[in-house]
């Protein structure tokens, strides 16, 4: 007898989203639990034919290929089955074995829970000292039901898959090519639960959302990756867990550029400041002052030193540099005094030509210039 459409046992359209699909199964299994219909071999016919259509459309890569290849691409997927009467045993059967793993001689294997990725951002303050904060996550805990089995009856065994002989994998023939995957009826655990948990369904975890406190370490960089093992979906019937990897974000600052652990910072400097020399100001990122002497003359784009106010290095108490470059600003709305005052200077500037000697070399070049064209 033919199999039903998967999409059809569990009443949706093709492309129905995972949560739709989630809803209907949930609201047909429900209807058909044996224990909700004892001894109604129909509805537990029917309850076996909803987890197997919704094993298979829960996963993204089965439902691929359920939607390319039908049925078909779940068949002759036994142990042994599936040669085609080529008979791979002890020579190229070997190779196979060797390549995916061993096939139906090989044990069955427990499905270790999804990693999980989580992003956070903090300010390049907290980046530079270092900061604990907290991170909610969305994922599949160990079901409190069933303890985590994934099945109602916490003494009872699980049966050995009746598609893969409880190897967890299957092979099929395709074309000359004999190929190796998980077993969709198990998912890979080579047994299968007789009384599925009401709570979880049988997978033996159930969706929650978890806060975790994530220690961030001083020097941390943009777009770095903390590794939380065993933070991840709990894995199905008693398997281990998945790995959270927390993606960390730094924002931009107002007065700061961070280059690896050395920082720059941009100051403007009034041209009379530049030129009359004197000291200035300027914060660091641990939130101290520091002073830099600006020697008169001082040009725009010139660069001041500071050892050890730079970012602080991961792992380590070192501190990078912190350069400060000046940028001479030209006033602007003068009031008229100043305007005088100006219009004396530069009066007096074309008198004393060694106050500009990037600007009177400039000019002398030009000069020479149009000199050699006449």
């Amino acid at each position: 007898m033919a199999k039903q459409d998967y999409y059809a046992t569990l009443g949706v359209q093709r492309g129905a989203s995972a949560e739709e699909m989630k809803k209907a199964y949930r609201k047909l299994a429900m209807q058909y639990h044996p224990d909700r219909n004892p001894g109604d071999a129909k509805s537990e016919a029917k309850f076996k034919e909803l987890n197997e259509a919704y094993d298979v459309l829960k996963d993204d890569q089965k439902r691929g290929a359920y939607d390319r290849y039908g049925h078909a691409a779940f068949e002759n997927g036994g142990p042994s089955a599936g040669t085609g009467g080529f008979g791979f045993e002890g020579g190229l059967g070997d190779i196979f074995d060797q390549m995916f793993g061993g096939g139906g001689r090989r044990g069955s294997e427990r499905q270790t829970g999804a990693d999980l990725r989580v992003a956070v951002e903090i300010e390049l303050a907290e980046a530079f000292t270092g900061t604990k904060t907290n991170v909610k996550v969305a994922t599949r805990l160990s079901c409190d039901a069933c303890q985590g089995s994934g099945s109602a009856d916490k003494n009872a065994s699980a049966d050995t898959c009746s598609t893969c002989g409880g190897a967890g994998r299957v092979r099929a023939q395709q074309g000359f090519f004999l190929v190796e995957r998980t077993c969709p009826t198990c998912g890979g655990a080579g047994r299968v639960i007789r009384n599925p948990c009401r709570v979880c369904g049988g997978a033996g975890t159930v969706p929650r959302d978890k806060t975790l406190s994530v220690q961030i370490p001083a020097g941390v960089e943009d777009g770095t990756r903390i590794r939380l093992s065993g933070e991840g979906e709990a894995g199905g019937k008693g398997a281990p867990p998945g790995d959270l990897y927390v993606h960390v974000g730094i924002r931009a600052h107002s007065i700061f550029q961070r280059d690896g652990a050395n920082i720059f910072c941009r100051v403007p400097l009034r041209m009379t400041q530049a030129a009359l020399g004197g000291e200035i100001e300027v914060p660091t990122i641990d939130g101290s002052a520091a002073k830099v002497k600006i020697p008169a003359g001082t040009q725009s784009g010139e660069q001041f030193r500071l050892r050890a106010k730079g970012f602080s290095v991961l792992r380590s108490a070192q501190r990078g540099d912190m350069y400060i470059q000046v940028a001479v600003e030209t006033p602007q709305h003068l009031t008229r005094r100043q305007r005088e005052l100006l219009d004396e200077f530069e009066t007096e500037a074309k008198t004393h030509t060694s106050g500009s000697p990037e600007h009177e070399g400039f000019f002398a070049k030009v000069k020479e210039f149009f000199e050699g064209k006449s």
